[in-house]
């Protein structure tokens, strides 16, 4: 049965969470565990990647521990795209939001058992497949909860975005005290049990909280269509199968070749999207302009992930090596900090200053500056986060540790850049969507991240070569320069946007 979004919302008791419907009191405990699971695991994964077997860990080189963090991040934003396509025409978003849940809890089990790489492998697949059934799904479910006039929305989501800075604060000091005083594996246990409290509440409460919102999927497959795609994913999945079994038994399917299939997904995909889009029938002359019009802002946001997302790998990796932990020798304070603390920074900073920067645009009024414009600054923040990090580097060693407050105005910077581009991209994604691909451009927003992670996955390779100073500086020097052109540009692309600001 197909239920009318009307019937839906008004399944969901209206009060019960700060004046907002009851259902957004779960997902938002949801949310805050899961996000506390997967940044958690996040905050230790590159460490546990590269320390040493006898320290618990899979002793891998630390260009391919970066490497895979990378394509890991990818993939989560990759699967998500079918994730969203499961829900809307197999499973309904509650079911794929349950399977979701489950797949990443076991994930973390998987991680947190010691059983090497065989365990290290199998908890990637789950959380990346999980992830991708989760992600897009919780927050269709979250939108179903209100009226499309119900004013209180908008302050819903941002109920609900506090909760994923909630979470990503708070879990990289617990997992990474965890896994400082114990070992990397109860820090993964500790995901593990966030991720189960976000699936018991879940079960417990969302047949009451959230009524009949996303139980049935919108566009549901039936007949020769569900026929059709069944076939196509038979072959698909036995496809797959056959190439890794033989890429195996060859040797030819490693984690360097692996990666570089990451990256060509990350660059064709939205290629492949973003062309489907432009050659359809369905979009009218004025929103192609529009589409044309995204191209630089879809680039720049793909520049700011790509040193946003290095925050995990490349600048964790600079903090457990060459920045002074020891707060004694600092601040005359005796305590050790833990290097994955180091990623509790960007959500923190993240909640401080948004408060801040929205009162300043809406400040500004008319004088607001135009979306390219917004765009540019977040690249050109983003440039800066890297290239203040060059001197620190050069004199950087062993022996010669940083002072930590060059990493803490390192990301300091990147958030400002972050709250320039991130929600004015979100924003604009859904004004210059195409009618007929309204919640599609959505998904081409996001694979930004994936495409910029995507193209981490091979930029991290270059510091070995260049050392970190050099590397800092050339893509600090890469960001500047799109600014420059975007900026250049800024009339063009506004021009092009046809009446959207």
């Amino acid at each position: 049965m197909k239920y009318t979004r009307e019937e839906m919302v008004e399944s969901v008791p209206q009060t019960g969470f700060f004046g907002h419907p009851k259902g957004l009191g779960i997902l938002f405990f949801v949310e805050f565990w899961e996000r506390f699971s997967y940044y958690g695991m996040r905050a230790i994964l590159v460490y546990y990647m590269y320390d040493t077997i006898a320290n618990g860990g899979l002793g891998m080189d630390k260009t391919a521990a970066a490497s895979i963090g990378s394509m890991y991040g990818a993939l989560i934003f990759m699967t998500g795209i079918l994730g969203g396509w499961l829900a809307d025409r197999v499973l309904g978003s509650r079911r794929a939001l349950l399977y979701g849940a489950t797949l990443i809890m076991f994930g973390h089990i998987a991680m947190s058992l010691p059983f090497g790489v065989p365990a290290f492998l199998a908890s990637m697949f789950l959380i990346i497949v999980g992830s991708g059934l989760m992600k897009p799904n919780i927050s269709n479910v979250l939108g179903g909860l209100y009226h499309k006039n119900d004013n209180r929305m908008d302050a819903g989501f941002v109920i609900f975005y506090m909760s994923v800075n909630m979470g990503a604060f708070v879990s990289p000091l617990v997992v990474g005290a965890l896994q400082k005083n114990y070992n990397y594996h109860i820090g993964f246990l500790a995901a593990a049990i966030g991720m189960a409290l976000a699936l018991i509440a879940y079960v417990i409460f969302n047949r009451k909280a959230l009524g009949l919102v996303g139980v049935e999927p919108t566009h549901l497959l039936e007949g020769e269509e569900k026929k059709k795609y069944a076939r196509i994913f038979s072959i698909a999945i036995l496809a797959l199968i056959v190439i890794i079994a033989v890429g195996i038994a060859t040797g030819l399917l490693t984690f360097n070749t692996f990666s570089f299939i990451v990256t060509i997904l990350g660059i064709v995909l939205p290629i492949i999207y973003w062309t489907t889009m432009y050659r359809s029938k369905d979009v009218t002359d004025v929103e192609r302009s529009r589409l044309i019009a995204y191209i630089p802002l879809f680039l720049a946001s793909v520049m700011f992930w790509s040193i946003q997302e290095q925050g995990a790998n490349t600048l964790a990796i600079f903090a457990d090596e060459y920045t002074q932990l020891d707060l004694n020798k600092v601040f005359g304070i005796n305590f050790m900090i833990p290097a994955a603390w180091f990623q509790s920074l960007n959500p923190f900073f993240v909640v401080l200053l948004a408060p801040v920067i929205s009162a300043l645009w809406s400040k500004l009024g008319k004088h607001n500056p135009s979306t390219p414009i917004k765009f540019a600054i977040g690249i050109l923040m983003a440039g800066i986060s890297f290239l203040i990090m060059v001197l620190p580097a050069h004199s950087a060693s062993a022996s010669h540790l940083i002072n930590p407050m060059w990493l803490v105005a390192s990301f300091l910077i990147c958030v400002i850049g972050e709250l320039c581009l991130s929600p004015t991209g979100s924003a604009t994604s859904v004004k210059l969507a195409p009618v007929a691909f309204n919640s599609q451009m959505l998904s081409l927003w996001f694979l930004s991240n994936a495409t910029a992670q995507g193209l981490n996955a091979q930029l991290v390779k270059l510091i070995e070569p260049l050392g970190y100073a050099n590397y800092f500086l050339f893509i600090g020097a890469l960001s500047i320069m799109l600014c420059v052109v975007i900026f250049l540009l800024s009339r063009f692309i506004s021009k092009k946007m046809q009446g959207i600001h």
